[in-house]
Order: structure tokens, then sequence, then C-alpha cells
């Protein structure tokens, strides 16, 4: 009883000094007038300004100015009250959901589709032919639950696909033992120099995943090299050219440090040094903390090296993969020159939250339209069939203009 008394008294003499001044300041942390003691005002938006002089937030930032001319009515005026603001807002921190588009076709392959027996196929390599073709090397995953690789061929690069009757690309564990256990999830990049195809894909045997590659100018009789990245180690492309006079490849090694993106050079594609980290995983609640990899090839543009790749965030209920956006400098790929914010395609679709592995979208290539523009995005959902998304590399620019600015926010690491 005491207790309402005090907040009545309270009120009574807020609204006294409200009728000498007509609007009161209150700072995030000051309790509402008209509610009792409890009640407070929620924290600001994360938009503030920062005075240039201080790291503290500026009073003009924090304060919030409250209509008192009748208790009833509270008016708010804050940052974001330009509804533009606010969607621009959300945007960086929520992400867009139009930068890809599904094809209404997805899946476009399955396991339905083949000419032989198998679990599933998702997680293809992706190239578009000298006569037009689009290609996928598949991962194929038979009853046995080990992999291999298979092409799969289609003149609009949608339908019609025409399906090796065998598998293209067998493990080879007499004369390769790190792939006892299987191939998977393969890249290709062109080489103009060589004028031949790189395949790196992921060997698996006992001692964990290790980077292997293979050349071939037809998809039909291939040359391995062998291991050129030892365990554990996945996620591996080759750039297109040599930087500096030595090949580059992409990958994604795990080690004392973490799962993180590296590169690494040679001049031989047999050595390699020169091992750098390009980019981190995030830590903590981030949708890419603590594990990421590269998914499709770089994309070589007038801006820099574009790079899709993927975050994986561990939850209660497993792991979901989505999909990011970076930028790489042209001539030094080792340098990072845009990240964005948040994820750019993530499991939704019925398809890819649910299958052999639920909430995963896992591209390995894509093509690029004869407009110069338009990326067809090729991806494994849910480990478990094959499906098309997409974009626009000038659209996909806007946003990481727009979404990768880290200025002073504490939210980003």
């Amino acid at each position: 009883m005491l207790y309402v008394l005090l907040a009545e008294k309270y009120e009574r003499v807020l609204l006294a000094k409200a009728r000498d001044d007509e609007t009161l300041p209150y700072r995030s942390h000051q309790r509402k007038p008209g509610r009792r003691f409890n009640a407070v005002i929620p924290a600001a938006p994360a938009c503030h300004a920062k005075s240039k002089n201080s790291n503290r937030v500026t009073t003009e930032a924090r304060n919030e100015r409250i209509s008192l001319s009748t208790l009833s009515t509270i008016t708010l005026t804050s940052p974001l009250s330009d509804p533009a603001k606010k969607d621009a807002e959300h945007t960086r921190y929520h992400g867009q959901d139009s930068l890809f588009q599904r094809h209404p076709s997805n899946p476009i392959l399955s396991r339905k589709d083949w000419p032989y027996p198998v679990n599933s196929v998702f997680n293809a390599g992706v190239v578009r032919l000298d006569d037009g073709d689009t290609l996928l090397l598949c991962r194929v995953e038979d009853r046995s639950g080990l992999s291999h690789l298979c092409a799969a061929r289609s003149a609009n690069g949608i339908d019609g696909w025409r399906i090796d009757p065998q598998p293209t690309l067998e493990a080879n564990p007499r004369e390769y033992p790190e792939e006892i256990w299987g191939i998977e999830d393969p890249r290709i990049t062109y080489l103009p120099e060589m004028k031949q195809y790189a395949v790196a894909y992921t060997a698996f045997a006992r001692g964990g995943p290790c980077v292997s590659l293979a050349m071939t100018k037809d998809f039909k009789t291939f040359e391995r090299l062998g291991v050129i990245m030892t365990p554990e180690d996945k996620d591996a492309a080759l750039l297109p050219r040599r930087i500096g006079g030595l090949w580059a490849l992409v990958h994604r090694p795990t080690t004392s440090l973490g799962a993180h993106i590296w590169i690494s050079y040679s001049p031989d594609l047999r050595h390699w040094g020169e091992h750098r980290v390009i980019l981190e995983a995030r830590r903590g609640g981030w949708w890419d903390a603590n594990k990421i990899g590269l998914c499709s090839p770089f994309i070589e543009t007038e801006k820099g090296w574009l790079a899709i790749y993927h975050g994986v965030r561990q939850t209660a209920a497993g792991s979901i993969y989505r999909l990011g956006l970076a930028l790489f400098d042209l001539q030094k790929p080792d340098v990072c020159l845009q990240r964005g914010v948040c994820w750019i395609f993530s499991p939704e679709a019925p398809y890819e939250r649910s299958g052999d592995v639920p909430e995963v979208v896992f591209p390995c290539g894509q093509t690029i339209g004869a407009d110069g523009d338009t990326i067809n995005l090729y991806y494994g959902a849910s480990d478990s069939c094959m499906a098309l998304a997409t974009g626009s590399i000038r659209t996909l620019f806007s946003w990481l203009d727009n979404n990768a600015s880290w200025g002073d926010d504490p939210r980003v690491p």
C-alpha cells in the first residue's frame, strides 16, 4: 500500500513539472511517468551516434523526448522514426531476402533422376562447357554411405539432364589410400594457361578429410595429382590465373586456431606454401561463428574477387548452414576488402530444411550469364538434392556496399 502511495506522489510531482516544461528529456535508463517504479524505457536503438572525442554515446543520441501533455499519451522520437532508416537498419542486420531467387523447378536433380541406385545427389562442382552445356559434377552418395562424382549435362542448365550411366570419377584407394572412404564436394576452375579444368575435391580417409586435385580436359579422363593439403582440410578451389607468378588455392583447414578460410600458393600445383588466413570465423552468437568455409570458386570482377562462403551456426537442434558474402583484393587475394554483416541466403524451402542433413544450403559452383551479371548458383540442399538460385553481381555489390560498413558498431567483431 505504501509503495502505491509513493508511486502516485511521484507521478503528481512529474505532472507539476510538466506544467512549466511541456516536454522533458529522459535517458534510456529512466522510468516512464504514469507507470510504477519498475517500468523503464527500453534501451536506445543500436544506431546511436558517438561523439568524435569520446567513446561515450552523446546526449543528443541517447535522450528521447517524452510528451507529458497527458499521462495516457507518450510519444517517442528516436533516430529510427524515419521509415527509410528503419528499413535500412533492418536490412543491414537481418539480411535481404531477394538477393537470390530460387528456381520454381527446384530441386533440379535428385536420386530419382539417377540411372543407377544411389542414396543422394548434392554439392556439385559447376562449369559451362565450350558447347554451351552446363555440367554439374555431382557428389553422389551410394547406398554404402560412401561418395563418388558423377557428371550431368544440360543445354539450359535447368532440365533435360544427360547423366553419365556410371560414376565419372570414383575413389581409387589402391593407388590413392587417402580416398578409402570416398571423394566429395568438387569445385571446378578452368585454367586458361593449361587449357584444362582443375577439380579440387575432398578425399576422405582414416586421418580425416584432405584436399586432392585432378586435371581434365573433357570430364571423361582425369589426371590425379593426389593430396595437396593434408588433413584436416576441405572446401578448396583454385583461382583461374597465377598471382605474382604463383597458383593460389583457397581452402579451409581446421587447426588449433579454428576453422577459418586460408589461401596458399604454389609454383607447380604440387608444392604449396605461404599459407595465410584470409577470413576468420566470427565468435559468439554470430551466424558465421566458429566455423566457415568457401562455397563456390571466387568470381573475378573489376572490383576484386567476389566470394560466397558458408557459415555454420550451432544450435540446440543442430547446425544451420547459411551463405555470406566477402570481397578480396584482385592483386592481393589474401586481403579482405569487405565482408557482409549478415547472411544472404538461408535454408527456407522444404527441400532445404528436410533431408539427410537438414538446414543446409551448400553451393560448390556457379555459372555467369551472357550478360556478365547473372549468377546461376547451384547448391546442394540438405545433403539430398541439387537446387538452383539466380542473382545479380551488381545487386550483390550494392548490398555489400550497404551492409559491410563495420564502423564503430560494437556488435560487429
